[in-house]
């Protein structure tokens, strides 16, 4: 297995349950703007891509216009598991990606279905993230900040922290 591919693995297994993430742009006026979004992937593709349903009259389609580098931020505080991804933004014109993700609950968004004009696809090309993993338990992590603070000295082993580059 090759680093990347390794890498690609580790990062699915983090985020692949999380199904809400707060997906950053940078505004035009240089201010950065969040909103949750939801990952339409079932599994990383061969480009590393996360992919998203949006609306063509959305604020993040006029961003990525502009400004495609995003940062997608997926937080699962029950596992204490976080990860920032940053990565480049499209919309892309893919009828049987679209087919391929599509499902009942988007059409929530998007009443007139998968042929719905408003409905676009965002693939975000993955160049790295950031991922903080803790395995210890909620006790094992309060006692290890107890003793930080009896000793004076910072907590550590609390977890796994890493870096993956796609690209």
């Amino acid at each position: 297995m090759t680093r990347t591919t390794h890498d690609r693995d580790l990062l699915w297994e983090l985020i692949e349950d999380i199904k809400f993430a707060m997906f950053t742009t940078r505004h035009s006026n240089g201010h950065l703007h969040s909103r949750p979004m939801t990952t339409q992937n079932s599994e990383l593709d061969e480009q590393s891509s996360l992919w998203f349903f949006v609306s063509r009259r959305s604020e993040i389609v006029t961003d990525i216009a502009t400004q495609p580098q995003v940062n997608i931020a997926y937080a699962d505080p029950g596992d204490d598991s976080y990860v920032s991804v940053s990565g480049d933004a499209a919309v892309v014109e893919n009828p049987a990606k679209k087919e391929q993700l599509w499902s009942k609950a988007t059409e929530a968004w998007f009443p007139g279905g998968i042929n719905d004009p408003d409905l676009a696809l965002l693939e975000v090309r993955i160049t790295h993230a950031n991922y903080w993993d803790v395995k210890d338990s909620k006790l094992v992590q309060l006692y290890k900040m107890a003793k930080a603070a009896v000793t004076g000295q910072p907590p550590t082993e609390l977890g796994e922290h890493g870096e993956v580059r796609m690209k």
